[in-house]
C-alpha cells in the first residue's frame, strides 16, 4: 500500500471524535462530496478503506500524533525503555504520573475510534454498491472487520472499559453510547477475526502489499487467544500461521532499516512513504526519535539498563554477544557501532562516546545509510518471530514444553543466539517471559507493554506489573499504582458524552 497515500474523505465521519457544523453542512459546493454521492465508485470504496487503514497513523493521519503520542504511550511505561527526561513526550506518563487528560492515551482512543467508525462504515455501504463485484466485496468487508478488531484490540488492552460501536450512525442518540463489558468487546474482536480470516487472501500483488492478509488475522486471532489464556486455541491458530510460508529473515537487522518490509518475516505492518508528492508528507520519524543527538537525533528515549544487561546474556557458542543484540542496541562493548547521519559513516562506540548523552541507544529503526531525513521504513505490528514465541508460550502452556523450546530455538538461532537446552515448564515460561520476548521485540510498537498487562491481568503466574518494573529498576516504578495498568478514560470524552465513566482510580 506504499501507492495508497493516505486520503481524508470529503465524508463528515460522525462519531464521538468528530463532529461537522451547521456552516460546513449548508455550503453549496458541487465539488465536495456527500455520503450519498460518494459510495458509487470502486475508488471511492478503496478511498474509505485506505481511510481506515490511515488511522494507524493516528486519527488525523499525522506521524507527529503517531510518534510523539501513540508510539511513545505504548512504550514508556514498560521496562525495556527509558525515557528522556529532558524531553517532555509522554513524560508523564513514563513517571506515572498522568492525568486524565494526558495527550496520548486521548490519542489512542482518538484514532482507534476514527478507524473503527471508517471501518463501520465500509461495512455498511459496500454491500449495497453495484459498481463491486462480488469478490471485491468480500474482500473489503474481510478487511474492514480485520481493522476493527485490530482498533479495538488497542482499546481493549488499553482502556478495557469503551464503548462497543459497530454500526456507523449519524443519529443524534447513537452518538453517546455506554461502556461494554472487555469480555464483549474481546468477544467481537473473535468474531471479527474468525469472518476476516476465512475471506481475506493470502497475498496480494505488489503494488497492494502492506493489507490485511489471512495470515495477519489469523497471527493477531492467536494473539487474542493467548492474552484471554485460551492457551489450546492459542496454539491451534499460531500453528496455521506457521504453516503458511512465513520464515526468519536471514538479517535480523532488515526487519527495521527498510530493506525487507513486507516481506517473508512481516505479518502486519503500519505503512509509511518516503513519498511527499502532492501535499502529503508520509515519512515517520523514529530514525530522529531514537539516534543520538551526537549523530543528529533527537534521542527522545532509549533502553533500559536492565534490557542491556539482560542482552548481555544473550549469547552464542563461543560466549560471545550474539548478533541480534549488536543489531537492537548501541551500547558500551569494542564490537558495537552505529550509523551517524553527521558524519555519513559507521561509528564505533568508543570513537563517539565522549559526545554521547547517555551510554545506550537502540539501533533498530535508526539512521542508516540508505535515507536523508525523515524515512519511510514501515512499523512492524506482527512479525514472525513474535508468533513463533507466542506459539512457544500456548505449547508450554499446554504441557509441550520440548516442542515449545524448539520454536524458540528458532528464533534464537536466527539471531546468532546459542540453542536453550533442557528446561521445566517453569522455567521456560520466565525464559519466555523476560528474556526471549524483550531481547528479540525490544522497543517494538508497545509489545513489552502489552506482555506485561497480559500477565498481570492472567491467572496463569500471575506477575504484579509494579514487581516487575521495580525489580527492573524502573524510574519511577515506586509510583505505579493499580490504575496504571489501564490508560485513563480522557476527561475530553467524559465531558463530552456523559454516558463515559472513569476507570477505576481516575
Amino acid at each position: 500500500m506504499k501507492n495508497l497515500k493516505y486520503i481524508i474523505i470529503t465524508i463528515c465521519f460522525v462519531g464521538f471524535l468528530n463532529s461537522c457544523s451547521d456552516d460546513f453542512i449548508n455550503v453549496d459546493n458541487k465539488e465536495v462530496l456527500t455520503e450519498e454521492s460518494f459510495w458509487q465508485t470502486e475508488d471511492h470504496a478503496m478511498q474509505a478503506l485506505t481511510a481506515a487503514y490511515g488511522a494507524m497513523q493516528s486519527a488525523s493521519g499525522s506521524k507527529w500524533a503517531f510518534f510523539e503520542e501513540i508510539y511513545t504511550s505504548l512504550a514508556y511505561r514498560a521496562d525495556d525503555v527509558t525515557n528522556n527526561t529532558a524531553e517532555t513526550y509522554g513524560r508523564s506518563l513514563a513517571s506515572f504520573s498522568n492525568t486524565t487528560e494526558e495527550s496520548g492515551p486521548y490519542n489512542v482512543w482518538q484514532a482507534s475510534y476514527a478507524g473503527i467508525g471508517r471501518a463501520n462504515q465500509i461495512l455498511q455501504q459496500v454491500p449495497d454498491m453495484e459498481a463491486l463485484s462480488a469478490d471485491t466485496k468480500k474482500g473489503l468487508i474481510a478487511e474492514a472487520k480485520f481493522l476493527r478488531a485490530y482498533y479495538y484490540f488497542w482499546l481493549v488492552t488499553g482502556f478495557e472499559n469503551v464503548p462497543l460501536v459497530t454500526t456507523f450512525s449519524g443519529e443524534l442518540e447513537n452518538l453517546f453510547p455506554s461502556q461494554a463489558a472487555p469480555s464483549e468487546v474481546w468477544a467481537q474482536i473473535e468474531t471479527d477475526l474468525g469472518e476476516a480470516e476465512a475471506d481475506l487472501p493470502t497475498s496480494y500483488p505488489s503494488e497492494w502489499k502492506g493489507r490485511a492478509t489471512q495470515g495477519a488475522a489469523k497471527a493477531l486471532l492467536g494473539k487474542v487467544y493467548l492474552f484471554q489464556e485460551k492457551w489450546g486455541q492459542a496454539e491451534t491458530k499460531l500453528q496455521e500461521v506457521t504453516g503458511m510460508g512465513y520464515a526468519l529473515l536471514p538479517n535480523y537487522a532488515d526487519n527495521f532499516n527498510g530493506l525487507a518490509e513486507n516481506g517473508s518475516e512481516s505479518i502486519f505492518e503500519i505503512q509509511f512513504s518516503g513519498d511527499r508528492s502532492n501535499g502529503n508528507d508520509e515519512r515517520q520519524v523514529l530514525n530522529f526519535q531514537v539516534s543520538p543527538y551526537a549523530f543528529g537525533g533527537w534521542e527522545l528515549f532509549y533502553p533500559s539498563q536492565w534490557l542491556v544487561d539482560e542482552m548481555k546474556t544473550d549469547v552464542n557458542a563461543g560466549g560471545d554477544i550474539s548478533n541480534r543484540v549488536y543489531e537492537s542496541i548501541f551500547f558500551d562493548d569494542p564490537n558495537s557501532e552505529m550509523y551517524s547521519r553527521d558524519s555519513g559513516q559507521n561509528e564505533t562506540y568508543a570513537s563517539v562516546a565522549a559526545d554521547l548523552n547517555h551510554p545506550k541507544y537502540f539501533k533498530k529503526y535508526a539512521f542508516n545509510a540508505d535515507e536523508n531525513f525523515y524515512n519511510g521504513t514501515n512499523i512492524s505490528v506482527i512479525r514472525y518471530a513474535d508468533v513463533l514465541l507466542m506459539y512457544a508460550e500456548a505449547l508450554n502452556e499446554n504441557d509441550k514444553t520440548a516442542l515449545a523450546i524448539d520454536q524458540v530455538n528458532m528464533v534464537r538461532q536466527r539471531g546468532g543466539a546459542i540453542d536453550l537446552g533442557v528446561m521445566t515448564k517453569d522455567e521456560l515460561r520466565m525464559q519466555i517471559r523476560h528474556h526471549e520476548r524483550p531481547v528479540e521485540l525490544a522497543m517494538e510498537f508497545g509489545i513489552r507493554w502489552f506482555d506485561l498487562y497480559r500477565w498481570q491481568r492472567g491467572n496463569t503466574a500471575t506477575e504484579s506489573i509494579k514487581t516487575t518494573l521495580e525489580n527492573h529498576n524502573k524510574p519511577f516504578a515506586e509510583n505505579f499504582q493499580d490504575k496504571h495498568i489501564v490508560f485513563p478514560i480522557p476527561l475530553q470524552e467524559i465531558n463530552i458524552n456523559t454516558n463515559l465513566n472513569p476507570n477505576p482510580g481516575w
